[in-house]
């Protein structure tokens, strides 16, 4: 039976140093708990602070896709330097440390072109930290891998904390305060990362190989990063507007943050148990299931935004549109690339989703929100997940597909 298919993971290396190795749970939770924290000060309160500065909706798509448009060039780069050099902890520390030197720029910006380049600047830093991150936390789970959600559920946490908190804050003190905690948030993913060790299998990434692209050109490969564009570039109206339109059907910030909240611990919930779902059902049922969701998720903020309840219902569906579909994916991009290849795997997994995708979907909406309203924007992203269900159904069978150089 496939690894993918049974109740655990394939383990990433067999070297009994690597296995005893102890895991350094706390330090590596603690930077995703940081990271995904700023997350959750960026996509929900960014586009409030950006419309506080009198931009309209299509400034603020185009704004907020320069965040994820970073991520098309910017994980593939670090990703290889990565890879080759094998220093990917170096590599982590210096892209949080420059994350926060670049933003301290936003204190003298007012105009759409100078914020436009410090979030340019220091998405470029900050895009390429989390790929690299994640190989590094799967290589000290080594034999444990499939911990991996019971680690990253921790990074959940951080973005409820801080949507639930910033919302009442922000409420009291007004927006423009957004930055300064943005900063700080920085500064600790920084001082975080230079807790963090590399693990002990770090040194065999100086080894090369073709394997990257050989396995890239699989047809089953190419799509599943498919599937992560078209997911993303469906979640492109729900990151950069979904705020907004609450906002402008009446309802609070702090009310905004909780909507938020619940969509994360919906996805804490899920990350908790997803050993045990992927062991009962597979990558390929789950995927496609996620996948439906996606399309009644959308659709239910397109048609029905105005009503409370359906609302909470479209957010308790982040536990699939994401939840589910991330921890897939880490785990597809583990299962396809061979391990001196996964940090360029893992950076393309970034750039194509979050990139390529999240920017796409950002600019769409963005272009339609003031011509065709929030439902067609909306709808659009339904009809992305429709296609992915479409590819998945086809290629999306993992045992079919074992890693290279393995």
């Amino acid at each position: 039976m496939s690894a993918l298919t049974s109740g655990s993971l394939r383990p990433l290396s067999t070297d009994p140093a690597l296995m005893s190795e102890p895991i350094p749970y706390r330090r590596l939770s603690g930077f995703y708990f940081f990271y995904f924290a700023l997350l959750g000060s960026i996509v929900p309160y960014w586009p409030l602070y950006l419309k506080s500065l009198e931009f309209d909706a299509r400034t603020i798509g185009m704004l907020m896709a320069i965040v994820q448009g970073s991520r098309i060039i910017a994980p593939n780069i670090w990703g290889w330097a990565a890879d080759r050099s094998g220093r990917r902890i170096e590599i982590v520390r210096f892209g949080s440390g420059m994350t926060a030197l670049v933003f301290l720029a936003i204190f003298w910006q007012d105009s759409a072109a100078g914020i436009a380049w410090v979030m340019l600047g220091f998405s470029f830093f900050w895009n390429a930290v989390l790929p690299q991150f994640e190989v590094i936390a799967l290589r000290h789970l080594g034999a444990q891998r499939a911990r991996y959600s019971l680690l990253r559920l921790w990074g959940s946490v951080g973005f409820v904390l801080a949507v639930v908190v910033l919302g009442w804050v922000l409420d009291i003190i007004g927006v423009q305060g957004l930055p300064w905690v943005m900063a700080f948030l920085m500064l600790m993913i920084w001082g975080n990362s230079l807790l963090v060790n590399a693990p002990a299998s770090e040194a065999r990434d100086r080894r090369r190989g073709d394997s990257f692209l050989r396995t890239l050109r699989h047809p089953q490969v190419m799509a599943f990063y498919g599937i992560v564009f078209l997911v993303q570039f469906g979640h492109g109206p729900y990151y950069t507007f979904y705020s907004l339109l609450l906002e402008s059907l009446g309802y609070s910030r702090g009310q905004i943050g909780l909507l938020w909240a619940l969509g994360v611990i919906a996805e804490i919930l899920v990350f908790t148990v997803m050993h045990h779902l992927i062991g009962r059902f597979g990558i390929r049922t789950l995927m496609l299931a996620s996948l439906w969701l996606c399309v009644l998720r959308w659709l239910l903020i397109a048609w029905l935004p105005e009503h409370l309840f359906w609302m909470l219902v479209a957010q308790v569906l982040h536990a699939a549109t994401f939840g589910c579909l991330h921890v897939l994916g880490i785990s597809l991009v583990q299962h396809y690339f061979a391990e001196r290849s996964q940090g360029q795997g893992q950076a393309l997994f970034s750039s194509f989703g979050f990139g390529a995708g999240g920017a796409g979907g950002a600019l769409v909406a963005g272009l339609l929100w003031d011509t065709q309203g929030s439902a067609v924007a909306f709808m659009a992203a339904a009809a992305a997940s429709a296609v992915a269900i479409m590819l998945a159904f086809i290629w999306i069978r993992p045992e079919k597909l074992q890693q290279n150089g393995r």
